[in-house]
């Protein structure tokens, strides 16, 4: 189970509520969480990456704002089961991929990766990922990728450069889920985006009249995070002991 972006303490808390209850539904081996708005919508701090692995995840993927937070640099690079996206340069702090075990002698590969196009990342990320899935490969009984990036065209050609390589190439960012979960030719489950776990009655998670109005005027305005129409957007990945995705479905669950 992949679940997308949680926003503020809104995502974390319907986080908080949902995780137990869908892992036991769908008999989940893994669950990972994108934590990457998770303090106060923006980044992420050593408090709330516990609160999202004591709602039951077993790794949390980053993105773009994980640097906001001075405080969770030097975690970064004390907890293996928290990765941030690989592209960045090779000096920060943390890491791009790990690999965590689950039931019966599975391991999941979990590898994050941040979108060029509209967004700042040190080397292309269709390059680094056969880097990472290289290293991953005697590690890992299925992988998973979070690609956290803006464009779709970008985001659906990850999809088939891994496609019949990974067991799931999963997009985050933009907060808004697509309608194209599938399966790729040779067992690589696809969504462009996930969505985000948080406040759905603002405008991707802020709250909604100071962000219209921002749009309005042209105006610099301060946003803060909505608490309206909380929920969880997600995806459950069924696959085989090959690690070929079976199927896909995706989770829209209001808290």
């Amino acid at each position: 189970m992949f679940v997308g972006d949680v926003v503020g303490s809104p995502g974390r808390r319907a986080l908080e509520l949902l995780l137990p209850v869908l892992r036991e539904r769908h008999r989940v081996d893994f669950a990972v969480v994108n934590g990457e708005n998770s303090a106060g919508g923006l980044g992420i701090t050593e408090k709330t990456a516990g609160q999202i692995f004591a709602a039951g995840a077993d790794a949390i993927t980053l993105g773009n704002h994980v640097w906001k937070h001075r405080e969770v640099y030097d975690y970064l690079d004390r907890d293996p089961r928290i990765v941030r996206p690989a592209n960045y340069p090779k000096g920060n702090p943390g890491r791009g991929a790990t690999v965590v075990e689950g039931p019966g002698g599975l391991r999941l590969g979990v590898v994050n990766l941040s979108g060029q196009l509209f967004m700042g990342a040190a080397r292309s990320p269709f390059s680094e990922v056969d880097s990472v899935l290289a290293e991953l490969r005697d590690r890992a009984t299925h992988v998973l990728v979070d690609f956290h990036a803006e464009a779709t065209s970008e985001k659906v050609a990850m999809g088939w450069h891994l496609a019949g390589r990974v067991t799931a190439c999963v997009g985050t960012h933009t907060h808004v889920p697509t309608a194209d979960a599938r399966v790729l030719p040779g067992g690589t489950a696809y969504i462009t985006d996930v969505g985000m776990t948080g406040p759905h009655g603002g405008v991707i998670g802020a709250n909604r009249e100071p962000a219209v109005r921002g749009f309005v005027t042209q105006m610099p305005q301060k946003l803060g995070t909505s608490e309206e129409d909380p929920g969880l957007n997600g995806v459950v990945v069924e696959a085989g002991e090959d690690g070929r995705a079976i199927s896909i479905e995706q989770l829209l669950v209001p808290a």
